[in-house]
Parts: structure tokens; C-alpha cells; sequence
């Protein structure tokens, strides 16, 4: 090959550095999305992640070597031309793969496909594509400038566009455009820089073509990726999706089919109109119950305000202060008019006070003591959430409580995940609490559990019910402590923050017998 060399001006220079920038920042970028995008779809956040993010990077690491193969062969052309030209052509395959890999993906789910062999093409297919970047790039700056320069100006915008698009993409792309629209924007952006590039280099007419049409055929994509990845969704949930909402937290819909709504967050059912009733009433009653004086009430999670309703029913409630992680999730319960009807208009509620935050760091800063605690969380399939239900947070709880206060949580399925039910009173218990584990039947879960915990040991049948409900009944009330002779609450190990083992407890091999 012809070794001739053509000194780079400095616009050529910034533009390559550019390049280094954009090309990180894409590829970063890209792996979130994938990492979000398949948590989403399987449930398991730390496994999406790491066959995600440690596909990605070890994809790239093959890439990287890879690329000592890539502009070897004479083709008559000076290097530094066929160096642009290769990295070039790195870009222009990157951009659709980036923009449509994802939507590829979403359709393997909806279809019943082999979704985490996609996962697995798609990380390795880009990461190959991503680890070429930064060597073609130094290599081509390497010969005007050197190695140590070249090296040192390419890592460090490499590094500063990590940082970018580890930024951007959840910050702004998502919660702002949503998953798909964000995926054929991040794909224009290396079209656009090879658009760029091809305008600052002689000889390169073509490519700027190239980048320029594709890079404006990606972005006229992104909006039609709405309609075409809504119908995808829509064969996900047995009745129409009447709203479908990307916050900063998780992906909210709502599908109606007659008078039954039904809430998903992130793919999971959280309620149906129809019986959530049921649930609730088991949820907030019993604690309530237990209070000597339910006054001042701390509600975590909930931000649907069905079990704040439940807990208005008081009339001795002076105050509720409602901790929510999302506040898309409050404004819905409060302007959607199928839940405001259902959650009976709560959060109008004059004696309601709203924090918006993860709990597990605005518990430890209240001053107050509250007389009742109610935790509505998901359930805990994944470490972000597991600390919901540790030995250390529950000990906040406890220091937050009134010297005759009450502590109940929801705690998944006795039968479907019954370890991870035991695991919560466990870990209840070794916080000192006095637990009552108890559970009902909702037609939409099956049967499922709670936790109830106080200072001192209660009487099931001595609770009282002076409130009007619809499933609860005095008679019925204490009958939910008793639990069938299938359900045991030993052999589990306390859930720490150190070693979330609820996790491993949750992914019970049972769902897979859950409809």
C-alpha cells in the first residue's frame, strides 16, 4: 500500500476528535438503551444489564483487535484516505443497526422469539462495529501527529462522549422522546459525522452524500417508530392501550377493556379496577386496625392512590404523607378520570402531603413519628427494589415508627414466590418487630401477601373494622392471618443490602406457571 501521507489542517483535526466524541457517546448510549430495553422486557435488571452492557464492551474489545486487519490490503490509495474511508464505512453500519436493532428486539418479545439470542446479536454486532472507532481514528491521526498525541487526544474526547451519552440518554432522550425515537436519533448522529466529515475532507463527496440522506432518513424514522412499536405493544396486554407513558423511572400503561382498567408498570400488572379493591382493603385495613390511633400515616409507593383511599376511610387520619418515586405516576392517578373515579378523587385530600423520591433515602430524613407505615412497593425481582425490603431499611422504619406504631407491606405471592414471602417476615423479625404474615385472594394475582409488624404482638380477632368496605368483612379480617398448611415461613435467609437474596427468592421457577 502506498505509505504517502497528506498533513491534516486543523479543522480535520477538530472534526476527527469530534468524531471520537460522537462515536463515544452513541456507543454508550447505545448500550443503556439495550440494558434499559431488555430490564424492561425480562424483568431481571441486573442480568439484562450485565448480557447488555458486558456483551457490549466485550464486543468492542474484539473490535478493537479486529481492527489491525482493516486497512492493510494496497488498494493503491494513499493510508490516510483509506483509514477515513474504513472508519466511514464503520459509521454508515453502525447508524441503522443502532436505530433498528432495538425496535428488532421489542418485536422478538412481542412475537415469542428467541429474545435473548437477539440480545446477544444485537450487543455483539455493535460492540464489534463500536471497539473499531477509536483505533481507525487513532491510526489516522497517528500519522500526522504521532502516537502519544493521537492517543491522548482521541481517548480523552473518547472518554468525555462516554460521559455524555451515559447523560444524556436517560436524562433527556428517554423520558423526554421515548426508547425507540431515542434509538433512530442516537443512529443519526454517526450518519451526521460522517456528513461532517465528508465536507472538511477533499475527495469524500460520496460519503457526505451518504451520511447526509441517511442521517435525515434516520431522524424522519424516529417518529414513525411510535406508531409502528405502539402496535407491537398492543399484542403485549389482552385489551386496548388507552395510555402509554415513558416517565424517568419506568414505562406506565393503562389498557381498558369495558370497566376494566388496568395498570403495567414496565410490562407488570400493578391493578385492575375490577378487584383491586380487594387488595387494597387487605393492604391499609389490618395496620389501621391495629393502631391505637392511626393519626399520622407514611404511605410508600401507592402513587396510584387506591390504597390512599383506603386509608381516608379513617376518620381519626390527620395527615398522610404519600413517598412516591414517579411523579408521572401521581399526575395519572390524579387527571386520569378512570382512576380518580377509582381512587375516589384522594390526592384532593387536604389531609394528603406528597414527597417525590426514592424512599429509601427520604425515610432516614423525616423527623416526624407515624403512628402507621404502609409500603406498597413492586415486587422485589431486582436489587434497586430489594433494598425496599432490607434488614436496614426496615430498621428506619422502625426508628420512624410511634413507640405503638404499625408496619405493614405488600410481599408478593405465598404461593408463587412463597421464599420471598417468608424472606420479608424474616427479615421483619430480625428487626425486632413483632410479625403477623397474612395474606387474600385477588382474582387478577391469585393469592398474595403481606406482612404486618408492630412493636407488640396483636390479636387477629380482636381487630376492628368501623369503616365501609367491600370485600373485608369483621368476620373475614382475622381469618386472612391464617395461613395453609403449604406455606412455610423458615428456611430463608434475612435480605440485606449487602446480599439482596430476595432476588434469587422472587424469581421463583412457579411464575412461569402465573397467568
Amino acid at each position: 500500500m502506498s505509505r504517502s501521507v497528506a498533513q491534516l489542517n486543523q479543522r480535520q483535526v477538530r472534526w476527527l476528535l469530534a468524531a471520537a466524541a460522537v462515536s463515544s457517546a452513541c456507543g454508550l448510549a447505545a448500550e443503556l438503551l439495550l440494558g434499559t430495553l431488555a430490564s424492561y422486557l425480562v424483568g431481571n435488571q441486573a442480568l439484562a444489564y450485565g448480557v447488555a452492557v458486558g456483551g457490549f464492551l466485550a464486543a468492542m474489545g474484539l473490535g478493537s483487535y479486529l481492527s489491525r486487519f482493516v486497512a492493510t490490503q494496497d488498494t493503491g490509495e494513499p493510508m490516510q484516505r483509506h483509514l477515513l474511508r474504513r472508519f466511514l464505512q464503520v459509521e454508515m453500519l453502525i447508524a441503522p443497526l443502532t436505530a433498528l436493532l432495538p425496535l428488532g428486539l421489542f418485536s422478538l418479545f412481542a412475537l415469542d422469539g428467541p429474545l435473548w439470542l437477539g440480545l446477544a446479536l444485537a450487543t455483539v454486532i455493535l460492540g464489534l462495529l463500536a471497539g473499531m472507532e477509536v483505533p481507525l481514528l487513532t491510526r489516522l491521526i497517528e500519522l500526522d501527529q504521532g502516537v502519544r498525541e493521537a492517543l491522548a487526544g482521541v481517548l480523552a474526547l473518547d472518554y468525555a462522549g462516554a460521559l455524555a451519552g451515559s447523560l444524556l440518554f436517560p436524562i433527556l432522550l428517554l423520558p423526554l422522546i421515548g426508547m425507540f425515537p431515542s434509538a433512530a436519533v442516537i443512529g443519526a448522529l454517526p450518519a451526521w459525522m460522517v456528513f461532517g466529515l465528508g465536507r472538511v475532507f477533499p475527495g469524500q463527496r460520496r460519503w457526505r452524500r451518504w451520511g447526509l440522506v441517511l442521517g435525515i432518513a434516520l431522524l424522519l424514522l424516529a417518529p414513525l417508530t411510535v406508531p409502528l412499536s405502539n402496535r407491537l405493544e398492543n399484542t403485549l396486554y389482552g385489551a386496548p392501550v388507552v395510555v402509554r407513558q415513558q416517565s424517568a423511572y419506568q414505562r406506565i400503561v393503562l389498557t381498558r377493556y369495558g370497566q376494566d382498567v388496568r395498570l403495567f408498570l414496565n410490562g407488570d400488572l400493578q391493578l385492575s379496577t375490577l378487584d383491586e379493591y380487594r387488595y387494597h382493603e387487605a393492604l391499609v385495613h389490618p395496620a389501621m386496625a391495629a393502631s391505637p390511633h392511626p393519626h399520622r400515616v407514611l404511605l410508600l409507593g401507592a402513587g396510584d392512590g387506591m390504597a390512599l383511599r383506603e386509608i381516608l376511610k379513617w376518620p381519626q387520619v390527620e395527615q398522610v404523607l404519600v413517598v412516591e418515586l414517579d411523579p408521572a405516576m401521581v399526575q395519572l392517578a390524579r387527571h386520569y378520570p378512570a382512576l380518580v373515579r377509582a381512587n375516589h378523587h384522594a390526592f384532593a385530600d387536604e389531609r394528603v402531603q406528597i414527597r417525590y423520591g426514592d424512599a429509601f433515602q427520604i425515610v432516614p430524613e423525616l423527623e416526624a413519628a407515624f403512628d402507621v407505615v404502609i409500603a406498597d412497593f413492586p415486587d422485589p425481582d431486582q436489587a434497586a427494589i430489594a433494598k425496599l425490603y432490607s434488614l436496614g431499611f426496615y430498621g428506619q422504619i422502625r426508628q420512624h415508627l410511634a413507640n405503638d406504631g404499625i408496619f405493614v407491606t405488600q410481599a408478593s405471592s405465598p404461593f408463587f414466590a412463597s421464599k420471598a414471602f417468608a424472606c420479608i417476615a424474616t427479615t421483619l423479625a430480625a428487626t425486632d418487630f413483632s410479625v403477623h404474615p397474612y395474606q387474600t385472594q385477588v382474582p387478577s394475582f391469585g393469592p398474595w401477601g403481606f406482612v404486618l409488624a408492630s412493636q407488640q404482638p396483636i390479636q387477629p380477632a380482636s381487630l376492628p373494622l368501623p369503616v365501609p368496605t367491600r370485600f373485608l368483612t369483621p368476620d373475614l379480617l382475622p381469618t386472612l392471618f391464617i395461613l395453609p398448611a403449604d406455606i412455610s415461613l423458615d428456611g430463608v435467609q434475612v435480605n440485606r443490602l449487602t446480599h439482596p437474596i430476595i432476588v434469587r427468592y422472587q424469581a421463583d421457577p412457579r411464575w412461569a406457571f402465573y397467568d
